[in-house]
């Protein structure tokens, strides 16, 4: 098997929160006085297109949310949405340490929108850590569809087994993992040290 080279991160629910889940759609649609299911409803058939950069946020919010006239802005909604984003400083730091060791190209491979994703990368200085980002937002394409584990593959010229993929989401881990793409379930990103370790990734631990 060929040595290790590039570590392909989800972004949400591993080094950070959940961007724009269902959890944060239930908080939003409490915090604003929205039918929950109705904001779950349009949010299903407006998630694809905007993940993958086809709309903006503008948009998404037009028909998701402001079909009718609200108590609330456009901008109240977004920056109720922008600041849930919280980092989870264990797998952060440790994220980061391995940037710092410099052993690993390290890459962002996460489904988000265009300014949610922009913004985090801003708030949480995520270039400081990533090198690459794989986006959706940007490549057009979703996890745990295929095509986004293979364009990954043909921008950074890496074999299949050449990567590790650390996903919180079974679905994702098993896409990759259908491709050869060694990877790792983050269960719990407070213990994420201890699982890279397991893996035989070394470098950055301390």
């Amino acid at each position: 098997m060929p040595d290790l080279a590039v570590l392909l991160w989800d972004v949400g629910g591993v080094v950070l929160s959940n961007g724009w889940d269902h959890v944060g759609r239930r908080a939003a649609a409490d915090r604003f006085g929205l039918d929950a299911a109705e904001l779950e409803r349009r949010h299903e058939r407006l998630a694809v297109p905007l993940e993958t950069g086809a709309i903006d946020w503008a948009e998404y919010l037009r028909v998701a949310v402001f079909d009718e006239p609200r108590a609330f802005t456009p901008d109240d909604f977004r920056r109720f949405v922008w600041e849930r984003s919280a980092c989870f400083a264990p797998a952060f730091d440790c994220a980061r340490a391995l940037r710092e060791a410099g052993r690993y190209l390290m890459v962002a491979l996460n489904n988000e929108s265009t300014e949610l994703n922009e913004y985090r990368i801003d708030r949480f200085h995520l270039a400081e850590v990533f090198e690459v980002f794989l986006s959706s937002c940007y490549t057009g394409r979703l996890k745990p569809e295929a095509a986004a584990f293979r364009h990954a593959l043909d921008v950074l010229h890496r074999a299949p087994a050449e990567c590790l993929f650390l996903d919180d989401r079974p679905e994702n881990v098993a896409a990759a993992a259908a491709l050869g793409i060694r990877t790792l379930r983050v269960r719990d990103p407070a213990h994420l040290r201890e699982d890279l370790l397991a893996a035989g990734v070394t470098a950055g631990a301390r």
